[in-house]
């Protein structure tokens, strides 16, 4: 059914979550497993390490699809929700219940002060479309009794160095993806008139630096439109509970089998 969507050129919003989420969960496996356990510890033949080395890059270039997909309905979210505030606040929620699975899986430890997972790296991509758009929209300033005018040009030029000041913290944060996350959902956002051009954009800017994650935008070039059977919380709950999994079977292999 899938592949006929595809052919068809109409994929759901649902159905475009869902290759995020499967190739997410890909990523974090051959980290957890092959990269933390089954290369450290397993007592492998020559062969069988180049035949895992190889199975751990094709797992992670699948996993470059991720990103870039939910960059693109980060953006549409942003657009269309209720509550910028809510928004932020849940997406903050999830950060904070997935940080210890996130070092535990990825890091095999409870807290790993160096990578902040992915959902704190998306809240603070919120708060800077909020900075951006309000900036944006300034026109003119009252200080000292005087009331100053703003041309579009200034407004836009002091809306784009509030985004770089938040692609500094993220940085300092240690946000997963970092400045380079927040400047693609930037990228994505001031070209969401534009379909063509925000695929392309999107596309180039990504495969700067991760080539595989250029493909996820002939994906989303086949997006309908149309949200799909969307099930919110699934996706934000596979997050915290997918890793949680990963690092049990990490200690469970570690443990009983190496």
């Amino acid at each position: 059914m899938l592949m006929n969507d595809i052919r068809q050129k109409r994929l759901n919003g649902a159905q475009l979550k869902i290759i995020a989420v499967i190739s997410m969960a890909i990523d974090h496996t051959a980290i957890a497993l092959i990269q933390n356990v089954l290369l450290p510890y397993g007592d492998l033949a020559s062969g069988s390490i180049h035949t895992l080395q190889i199975l751990y890059i094709l797992m992670r270039s699948l996993g470059r699809l991720a990103f870039p997909i939910y960059c693109f309905f980060l953006v549409q979210g942003f657009l269309y929700t209720h509550s910028r505030r809510a928004y932020t606040l849940r997406l903050l929620l999830f950060g904070f219940i997935s940080e210890i699975p996130f070092d535990l899986a990825l890091y095999r430890t409870c807290w790993y002060p160096l990578h902040q997972n992915v959902m704190f790296e998306l809240a603070a991509a919120v708060m800077e479309l909020t900075l951006f758009e309000a900036i944006r929209s300034v026109r003119s300033l009252r200080i000292a009794r005087r009331t100053i005018h703003l041309s579009r040009t200034v407004s836009l030029a002091a809306a784009f160095l509030t985004s770089i000041l938040c692609m500094i913290i993220a940085e300092t944060l240690k946000l997963d993806y970092g400045w380079m996350g927040l400047c693609l959902i930037l990228l994505l956002y001031v070209t969401r008139t534009n379909p063509k051009l925000q695929c392309a954009a999107g596309a180039v800017f990504t495969a700067l630096f991760e080539l595989p994650g250029a493909a996820a935008f002939l994906l989303l070039y086949l997006y309908s439109g149309q949200r799909g059977r969307q099930r919110k919380y699934f996706f934000y709950a596979f997050y915290p509970v997918h890793l949680l999994l990963l690092a049990a079977i990490e200690t469970v292999l570690i443990r009983f089998l190496f």
